[in-house]
Formats: C-alpha cells, structure tokens, sequence
C-alpha cells in the first residue's frame, strides 16, 4: 500500500494485504487513536471516498482500488500505553495460521475500555509480520482457543468456512440449575442492541438474526449442570444468551448471569466466566488438511467440576 499524494486528504492504493477487507475495519485498523463513531461519521458523509465514489462501511476492498482518507485528527501516541508481550500459549502455528489457547480475562482486542488485546500484542511482538487478523472473537472472560490468520488468503477463506458452517465449535460451560431434558438445540433468534451508556448486548427477540446452540449434557448436580455447546451459528453472545433465556445462565456471566449467585461464588474464589471453547475442527484454509485441536479445561474450572460440583453456598 504506498501514500500517492501529499494533500491534506491521503489517497490509498489497495494491495493484496487488504483485499476483500471492508472498507470500515480497513479505516479503523489505519486510524490508530480515532473514535469509531467519527470513522462512521466519514463514511456516511462521503468524505472517504472509493475510486471517487461513496461506499457504505460494508464496502468490500479489491486491488488496485483507490481510497480518499480526510485528514482527522489522532490521538497522541502517549495518550494509550503500547501493547505489552501477552506471553499466550500457541497451540498450533505454520505459513497461514496460528491457533493460541487464550486465557480467561484477556480481551481479543483492544477497545471498549480495553486499551489492547490479544491481536495488538502479537502485532507488537512480530513487527515483521506481513497480517495478523483475528479469524473470529472470543468473549474477553471466555477462555480457549482461539484463530489468528497469518495471511490475507486465509483470513478469507476462513471467513467463508465460518459463514458456511464449516468450521465445527465445540465449547464446554457450567450453567445454574439442573439441566433437564438431555440433548437439544436452543433456537432463539438474537437481536443486539447498544445500552444507553454505549454498552452492547444482546436479546432473544423474534425479529432478531438466527442462531442455533446445541447442547449435550456433561454433568448433572441439583444446583449447577455441566455443558458441551456446539455453535451451529456466530452470533454475538450467542451461548451466554441462549443458556440464560432457558433458565441456565452461565456462572459468573456478569452480563446475562445470576448475579446474586455470582456473588456467592464469589466468596468461593470463582471469579470469572464458566465458559470455555475448548475444541476446533476444520480444514486447513489453504491446502485443506484436517485440523483438530483441543484445549483442556482451565485449572479454576476443572476443580470446580470435581469436589466443588454441586455444593454451592445459597
């Protein structure tokens, strides 16, 4: 991608790094700094421009095209602190992919209070690297594995595999209450909102997207169950929501949980979401080879599953 003017207004050419990117997520990973509401608030006025005509934030980027960016003012470099090393476990890693085992409590990126995440501190570590791209997100309190595309051709493909449903998400949770009536799918459509102070969630709602959870259970007790969650589509919050629609929301969920319940467990030390993505199958994005990877339980959550289960403090 190289500068092709020096007027207030920087035109950009396209390279193959950026190809099929949209045009939104293009601008905010270049305007390091900028609130997100002002990079929206350029588009829609027509101030970006794309081969010297307006496009919507879903505009998908090809080679060669030529973007118009305003100038905008960016926060000063010292205004956020630089990302430090995150130290995660890779579980798997080659030319095209790296898979991590990400811990709970680690943001996937930074934003929303966050001021980096998973994706900024491998960047920072690997200034060399051509892309580094989330594949998909991962809640910040959800723990397990998690996808990062080392090239453009990936990232692509990988997205096509997710909307396809041909990437096989397994996640295992401890919810409240017994869990009756064995396997089943949860069917609720989902409709995502912004709270009135800019938080943003997620509701069973008719007219919502559709969205689809299967679940087998693990590990039944009176008080508490344990879960295997199979997501059949990536909808924002979609287990967490699902679960505590059917009356089982997931511990220490500080969104849609028990919070009275939350408390409680508190007091025993648990302190985090019970919610873990503990295995992935697909197909390699570039040569097709079957991948499987699986990540055990998280220490907090395996001891809680065994002399813990079932003796909750009322």
């Amino acid at each position: 991608m190289k500068d092709l003017s020096k007027a207030r207004a920087t035109l950009l050419e396209v390279g193959e790094e950026s190809v099929t990117q949209r045009i939104d997520n293009f601008l905010l990973r270049r305007l390091k700094g900028v609130p997100k509401s002002h990079v929206y608030r350029v588009l829609r006025s027509g101030e970006v421009r794309v081969n010297s005509g307006r496009v919507k934030p879903d505009y998908r980027l090809r080679a060669g095209d030529r973007v118009r960016v305003p100038p905008v003012r960016l926060a000063s470099p010292a205004a956020r602190p630089a990302p430090r090393p995150l130290d995660l476990p890779i579980v798997y890693e080659d030319a095209a992919l790296l898979v991590i085992d990400k811990p709970s409590g680690v943001a996937v990126h930074g934003g929303s209070g966050v001021s980096f995440g998973v994706i900024e501190s491998l960047r920072a570590e690997r200034p060399d690297a051509k892309s580094l791209e989330l594949a998909h997100r991962l809640d910040r309190d959800t723990s397990g594995l998690l996808i990062i595309a080392k090239k453009r051709s990936a990232l692509v493909e990988l997205h096509r595999m997710l909307r396809d449903g041909e990437v096989e998400k397994i996640y295992e949770a401890v919810v409240k209450g017994r869990w009756t009536g064995g396997k089943r799918e949860l069917k609720d459509s989902l409709h995502k909102y912004v709270t009135a102070k800019g938080e943003r969630r997620v509701s069973v709602h008719e007219d919502g997207k559709s969205a689809i959870t299967k679940v087998k259970p693990l590990q039944v007790g009176e008080t508490v169950s344990r879960l295997e969650l199979r997501l059949m589509t990536g909808r924002t919050h979609q287990i967490r929501v699902h679960l505590a629609h059917a009356g089982h929301p997931v511990l220490g969920d500080d969104k849609y949980g028990d919070f009275e319940l939350n408390r409680a467990l508190a007091r025993q030390g648990v302190k985090r979401l019970f919610l873990h993505a503990r295995r992935l199958e697909f197909k390699h994005p570039i040569d097709g080879k079957a991948m499987k990877f699986e990540s055990p339980l998280p220490d907090d959550m395996r001891v809680f599953c065994g002399s813990n289960f079932d003796k909750l403090v009322a």
